[in-house]
């Protein structure tokens, strides 16, 4: 082999395994932005209409690896203090020792555990959910509402999900069956990708 041919055979296998390498650490992280966010909830009262709330201060990452889905990750952190129904006396009384109790239990959060694509775009994320200091792993499905990028050009990400818990499995027993146990949760982030 001519030592032109040699030189290029050497430099295309030297960039094809700085490729390969690149793409064995393809993971992006990317960070909720609040301010595009959301975490919302709806539980029945007296049996005959719906309460909707939701949480003001809520936080977040998702790691997303295309070429090894195992380290796919995702964490949440809402403040329960941010809870707000529109209606000052009973957000006062959500943040009692009757429901949230925010001052003993100021967080609840979500840490996956698997993270995986299903299909186009839905994932299955399997992982620990706490609130008012009760730890259970649960599955969701989510999915991935589409791609971006913002004024500053960095890449974004949306996903939303929809579940429900039961709040009395979780210590929360004040007021039921007057106010229902079944708690359906809605979450929508907009993420950013970290440069």
């Amino acid at each position: 082999m001519s030592r032109p041919k040699l030189f290029f055979v050497q430099m295309f296998a030297l960039s094809a395994s700085v490729f390969i390498a690149g793409m064995a650490m393809a993971a992006d992280t990317y960070t909720v932005d609040p301010a595009h966010s959301s975490a919302s909830f709806k539980i029945r009262h007296l049996g005959v209409s719906t309460t909707t709330g939701r949480f003001n201060d809520l936080s977040g990452t998702v790691v997303l690896d295309v070429a090894d889905e195992s380290k796919n990750k995702v964490e949440i952190e809402i403040k329960t203090a941010s809870v707000d129904t529109g209606n000052g006396p009973r957000d006062t009384h959500l943040k009692k020792a009757d429901f949230f109790d925010v001052e003993k239990y100021p967080t609840m959060t979500f840490k996956s555990t698997s993270f995986k694509k299903k299909g186009g775009t839905t994932y299955e994320i399997k992982g620990d959910f706490t609130l008012h200091g009760v730890t259970k792993n649960i599955a969701i499905m989510a999915e991935q509402t589409g791609t971006g990028k913002d004024r500053e050009g960095k890449d974004l990400i949306g996903f939303e999900t929809e579940f429900k818990i039961v709040r009395s499995e979780y210590g929360m027993t004040y007021g039921t069956p007057a106010i229902g146990d079944e708690v359906k949760i809605s979450f929508s982030a907009e993420c950013a990708k970290k440069a």
